[in-house]
């Protein structure tokens, strides 16, 4: 417990420290007037923006920031690899753009400062995305490929490489002491969790032989999904699951699963409902829709809840900056009730990730059983 709570301590000082070191405080200066009888102008500098500060932290990135200590930023620049089908295959390291202030070999991290010296429409060119640009620094409208190792895409490897050894050091330890022992280890830590997916998940919602076969998908997806949400919970850590783009992913191998699972009854049940012939022109159409809404809902929950937890948290820790910004007093008066309140979210985003990955991976067994309609007989369906 004392362990769980210094992680999730450790947690907040890095968002602390990621939103102190974003905007460190908020100053007004006050310009003269141009003309006699024209009112004093105010500049913001250095104002603490909230939303910028939290984006920033859920989002992807081409460089891994981990914690600032005061004007040190820690951070580890990842490979940017740019297929152009005019000049070919570029691969150099992030830290090149120096945080997107300056272009590298033709190429430009796009920012919120490069949108606003060149005037160019946010939508068109999004924030965090690499462009084409000539030597005036201008975008050139060439078509590029991007297959940069980003943020997400790294601590998804880890996350598979993690999960690929601990398996593989259970199965090793089944092998050595044989299955009729007792589990010893993180063996006795993993094994319930896999007999009770496949007796309470798997084997209830998908019949007969096709469990067995069924079992190992659903057990990866679900220790894949696990792996990534509690990444998240560490320090300076990616938004993995909190990525539409990694969610979308996910739900389409459970898509292209059910699909591959489906029979000539489970069609048949969709174009040709068993309702009165007039109520299938309409029925038909809605069965069909849904067989594609089902993935959707899949993506958007996962997506939605593990993103809503990082804001809920990046939030919250927020108020002490917007306090701080309005009275130095007010700002560290606040800060226990940010921490307790961070301790408190984090244990509940501990929880949440172990229920989002159960309910994919239970959703997705749903589904594939429910594909296989009519492949079971009457009595191991009763």
């Amino acid at each position: 417990m004392v362990a769980l709570v210094m992680v999730l301590g450790l947690h907040g000082i890095s968002n602390f420290s990621f939103a102190a070191d974003t905007h460190p405080e908020q100053t007004v200066t006050t310009v003269a007037p141009d003309k006699e009888g024209e009112e004093p102008k105010e500049e913001h500098k250095g104002g603490f923006d909230a939303k910028e500060t939290i984006l920033g932290h859920v989002k992807d990135a081409h460089d891994w920031h981990l914690f600032s200590i005061g004007e040190m930023h820690v951070t580890i620049p990842l490979p940017v690899i740019i297929y152009n089908p005019a000049r070919g295959t570029s691969v150099f390291s992030s830290s090149k753009f120096h945080h997107g202030h300056e272009a590298y070999e033709g190429y430009r991290l796009v920012n919120a400062h490069y949108l606003e010296e060149k005037g160019l429409d946010p939508a068109k060119y999004l924030d965090g995305k690499i462009i084409a640009v000539d030597a005036n620094d201008n975008p050139t409208g060439e078509q590029i490929y991007d297959f940069s190792m980003t943020k997400n895409i790294t601590s998804m490897i880890i996350a598979a490489i993690l999960l690929v050894v601990l398996m593989l050091n259970v199965a090793k330890t089944y092998k050595i002491r044989g299955a009729k022992q007792a589990p010893k280890g993180f063996q006795s830590l993993i094994e319930p969790v896999i007999i009770f997916m496949r007796d309470e998940v798997v084997r209830p919602n998908i019949p007969g032989k096709h469990a067995e076969r069924y079992t190992p998908f659903i057990l990866t997806i679900f220790f894949f999904i696990l792996i990534n949400n509690l990444l998240g919970l560490l320090p300076g850590s990616a938004n993995v699951t909190g990525n539409l783009a990694v969610t979308a992913a996910l739900a389409i191998i459970s898509f292209i699963a059910t699909m591959l699972a489906t029979n000539k009854h489970f069609w048949g049940h969709i174009f040709n409902p068993p309702v009165p012939f007039g109520v299938k022109f309409i029925l038909a159409p809605v069965e069909l829709i849904g067989v594609f809404t089902k993935p959707i809902s899949l993506m958007i929950r996962l997506f939605a809840n593990i993103l809503a937890g990082h804001i809920i948290i990046l939030s919250i820790i927020s108020l002490v900056f917007i306090f701080g910004s309005l009275n130095k007093v007010a700002g560290y008066g606040f800060l226990p009730i940010t921490v307790l309140f961070n301790i408190v979210m984090m244990m509940l985003e501990l929880l949440v990730a172990f229920i989002q990955a159960f309910i994919f991976a239970n959703l997705t067994a749903v589904f594939i059983g429910q594909s296989m309609e009519g492949a079971h007989d009457d009595a191991a369906h009763h």
